[in-house]
């Protein structure tokens, strides 16, 4: 993991007391490294996925499919962690993402908890995403809608309400990383030239099911055409061209990037830019860090986000959790 990233990682890790697990590549397909062009490919391509740019990537292991809740117990069980959903928020800690002297919200908010999708059930603004998500006492990873929901059975699932602090403490025990940006962008093309999506440029609403994705009017209506409403099993849709599943659709996956809307910019050359790190500070607010999210998910729709293209990306603050973010490791051929 790149040095700036270093007093980060003492502040994350330094809370939990295990040594690192010598990494197995077991469960995990060997990326060939290659060039690409990185970034948007259709007309639904955002400002951030500009400009299309050279990337050189050296090979990789890559988990082949999203870390499952049966992965992510193994891990609780072997160390104590506790997540970032299940603690309670530290206000001097979370200050520091608001402008000075903003009160501090009431002890009944300052609760372990996390965002829950809450369906409406007529149309709304898309503009307006409180009226589909909730922050609801109790909900993490055990409990991923909420106290009175359980992973009971779904060992397979892709474990989520998954804070990036929370992946990152999971490579380091297994001794793997998250994905570069680049990296997780290169996987999931597949071998593919210039495609939208990991299996190439077939719509995803055409032919048979491809992803785990919301089919309908968002988000108060899911014909689930692909059988799921909230995430699936792992691996429940055709691996793409590198063996990796679920590139697209069924959980958002963190990667170690820090976000930057302009980032595409900083480093597009004639040359091409070589395993690109991302950006050395997070964009848009002096007060948040955010991280990159890549892949889409059950909730992503052609009329909301199209999540589940290649190039599509996004970014939250490095202690959010919700029920449709996951993550995948990999490890690189210098670890």
């Amino acid at each position: 993991m790149p040095r700036r990233y270093s007093g980060l990682e003492v502040k994350v890790i330094n809370t939990i007391n295990f040594p690192a697990k010598l990494a197995s590549h077991q469960g995990m397909v060997w990326v060939n490294g290659g060039t690409f062009m990185m970034g948007g490919d259709n007309y639904q391509a955002a400002a951030d996925e500009f400009p299309k740019h050279k990337v050189i990537v050296k090979g990789f292991w890559m988990d082949a499919a999203e870390l499952t809740n049966a992965q992510f117990e193994k891990f609780v069980n072997a160390t104590g962690y506790i997540t970032t959903a299940e603690r309670k928020p530290d206000w001097n800690e979370l200050k520091k993402q608001f402008p000075a002297g903003t009160p501090e919200p009431p002890d009944s908010l300052l609760v372990p908890a996390s965002l829950v999708f809450n369906p409406p059930k007529y149309t709304v603004d898309l503009t307006d995403y409180t009226q589909w998500w909730v922050w609801k006492k109790g909900a993490d990873w055990r409990h991923p809608h909420g106290p009175k929901s359980s992973i009971a059975g779904k060992g397979n699932y892709p474990v989520v309400q998954i804070s990036w602090y929370d992946a990152v403490a999971y490579c380091k025990w297994a001794g793997k990383r998250l994905p570069t940006e680049a990296e997780w962008e290169w996987a999931a093309r597949g071998g593919l030239k210039n495609n939208i999506y990991p299996w190439g440029n077939e719509p995803v609403n055409s032919g048979k099911p491809k992803a785990n994705t919301w089919q309908g009017r968002f988000p108060d209506k899911n014909m689930m055409t692909d059988k799921y409403y909230y995430a699936a099993p792992v691996g429940s849709y055709a691996a793409n061209g590198f063996g990796l599943y679920d590139m697209a659709g069924n959980v958002w996956e963190w990667c170690n990037d820090l976000y930057d809307s302009s980032y595409y910019d900083k480093v597009n050359t004639s040359s091409g830019i070589v395993n690109p790190q991302g950006p050395l500070k997070s964009s848009q607010n002096p007060y948040i860090t955010k991280r990159v999210l890549r892949g889409g998910s059950f909730l992503c729709n052609d009329s909301y986000c199209s999540g589940f293209r290649v190039a599509r990306r996004m970014k939250s603050t490095e202690d959010s959790s919700t029920e449709h973010v996951g993550f995948r490791c990999v490890i690189g051929v210098d670890q």
